[in-house]
């Protein structure tokens, strides 16, 4: 598409949680899940969705088709006329390698509006060390490979990798060339977090202006957060002209992450008078998306994170207190209804039927199925024989934990511990297995939980190291839920390996889990078991592996 054709003070949102979001340690996503989060970008209104990787293997390429189908096209029976916005892009990403742009295109063919995108290294250190090409050759690499996407598709992208460290007069030509062979946009990556602000921002404004042809395309940024510049260097790239950030939920991705969706979204949101700019994004979804994609990775969003941190509308300080009380807008330049979160207390209660949970999930923005608001009704009675009153942040807590969670292959059925500072901790607990098999195993260990996973493991026999375990309060009071989330990586070869697309590394699979209940333990167990599932569904014991990610990985070829 020209970029005459768009709005010059719109900024796309390009959404890369689904492929540069889970290259992070740990953020293993199977294909349902990818599928529920590209739903959830969908009704975020992320502009492009980019669905993964599909050259790093068939189950891959299976899973960015299924999201090109369902999420890529109008709902079934929906015309035209009533649409409130079309379906967002479907992208795939491809090394400038043939074979890779047609798995490509293969997968995300099936949308409504498909898009390729091909990236190939330009900075010196890359091409010389990486690549072992020539900057010819590269020029080269790039107008071939860029022409041969185009053959199969009308948008194409093309990214000149580590161009923050590329020579700005290389990234001319290279890009010069890209838009000649067909490339409709030019993403300009900061791909090790290199660049501040003022180089960054300098860098798009010389490429707007030194590239011919570049008055046709739409300019992107993607930065990475290595010294923490992510979103400000992607700020600066668009007061300089760029028209498309590309973002993560959370701002997840390799080493230390991307720029976070939700800061870019809600900086363009709350100081529009300064930037003069809009997004399609529907900033009342970020919380509950950002939830869910915590929940899925098993990467907890940290409490002090702008945006969707437990803190970022948290007023401690008495004199903030006070002149909040006094003023919202003392100490909140946005509201948190704004981005999704409520303030409402004693929502419900345990005279509350299903109909009204339905309801009220509903303003909280969760469409449940039949089956998802049985699951979830029967835990919400559970928890209301527990607490006097259940807020929105049980609810959503408990939606994640019922629906955001992987198949069950095993799942808790009973647990009692023994601790204390007289005699050893204990644990014995009672799992529901493949074929309904009853499973009970008693363990001892250095605490309540260490015993309870050591249980589990003489249970499941899946071999891993914790990686990560994290533990917190949903609401006040001693009856509050406790949310946990973990991190494991697997002991033994039985799990595919992930190959970064940039590096061409291969690293060990981890797998995050979530969890959340009144017994702090007893969440501690099922987090545990969330993230020994999806290990599990991997490896391919009880059934065909849910997803495989091991590839051999070739460099283009000079």
């Amino acid at each position: 598409m020209s970029a005459k054709t768009i709005n010059p003070n719109y900024v796309r949102i390009f959404d890369t949680t689904l492929r540069d979001g889970e290259q992070s340690p740990g953020a293993t996503l199977t294909s349902a899940e990818k599928l529920e989060i590209a739903h959830g970008l969908a009704r975020l209104g992320v502009d492009v969705i980019e669905a993964g990787f599909p050259a790093a293997s068939p189950d891959d390429l299976k899973a960015v088709r299924r999201i090109a189908v369902e999420v890529g096209n109008p709902a079934e029976g929906e015309s035209a006329l009533s649409r409130s916005r079309q379906p967002p892009i479907i992208c795939g990403l491809a090394r400038a390698i043939k074979s890779d742009i047609d798995a490509a295109w293969e997968a995300v063919q099936h949308a409504e509006r498909p898009r390729i995108h091909t990236f190939l290294a330009t900075s010196p250190i890359h091409m010389r060390y990486k690549l072992k090409m020539e900057p010819e050759e590269v020029v080269e690499r790039a107008r071939e490979m860029v022409a041969y996407a185009r053959s199969y598709c009308d948008d194409v992208q093309f990214s000149p990798e580590d161009a923050g460290r590329s020579d700005p007069e290389f990234l001319y030509l290279v890009l010069g060339e890209a838009i000649k062979a067909g490339a409709t946009t030019l993403n300009i990556p900061d791909t090790v977090g290199y660049t501040t602000p003022d180089e960054f921002g300098k860098l798009i404004e010389c490429i707007i202006a030194n590239t011919p042809g570049i008055e046709n395309t739409i300019v992107a940024v993607h930065c990475h957060d290595d010294l923490g510049l992510a979103t400000a260097n992607a700020l600066a790239g668009i007061q300089a002209g760029a028209r498309q950030a590309e973002v993560t939920i959370n701002g997840i991705g390799e080493r230390a992450g991307n720029t976070s969706l939700e800061e870019v979204a809600m900086t363009l949101h709350t100081r529009r008078a300064v930037f003069g700019l809009e997004t399609g994004i529907d900033t009342t979804q970020i919380s509950r998306v950002s939830r869910m994609v915590s929940n899925y990775t098993g990467i907890a969003v940290q409490p002090n994170k702008a945006i969707v941190g437990a803190n970022a509308f948290a007023h401690e300080a008495g004199i903030h207190q006070d002149g909040q009380l006094k003023n919202q807008s003392t100490y909140e330049i946005m509201r948190p209804e704004t981005v999704g979160l409520s303030h409402s207390r004693l929502v419900m209660g345990k005279h509350s039927g299903r109909h009204a949970l339905k309801v009220r999930l509903a303003e909280l923005g969760y469409e449940l199925d039949d089956e998802e608001l049985a699951q979830t009704f029967s835990r919400f009675k559970d928890l209301a024989d527990k607490k006097k009153a259940i807020t929105d942040a049980d609810l959503e807590a408990l939606v994640s934990d019922e629906i955001y969670q992987p198949r069950e292959i095993f799942s808790l059925d009973g647990l009692q511990v023994t601790c204390g500072t007289i005699g050893m901790p204990t644990a014995a607990v009672r799992l529901i297995g493949p074929d309904s098999e009853l499973h009970v195993q008693a363990a001892i260990g250095t605490g309540p939980v260490d015993a309870t996973y050591k249980a589990i493991d003489e249970i499941v026999k899946a071999p891993n190291t914790l990686l990560e375990f994290s533990i917190r309060a949903i609401t006040e009071g001693i009856d509050a839920l406790g949310e946990v989330t973990v991190r494991i990586k697997a002991e033994n070869g039985s799990i595919p390996r992930r190959t970064s697309p940039q590096s061409g590394r291969a690293h060990r699979l981890t797998f995050g889990g979530h969890g959340a209940d009144t017994d702090t333990i007893v969440a501690c167990a099922r987090a545990y078991l969330s993230a020994i599932n999806k290990l599990l569904a991997a490896s391919g014991r009880y059934g065909r592996p849910e997803k495989v990610t091991e590839v051999a990985m070739a460099e283009p070829v000079s």
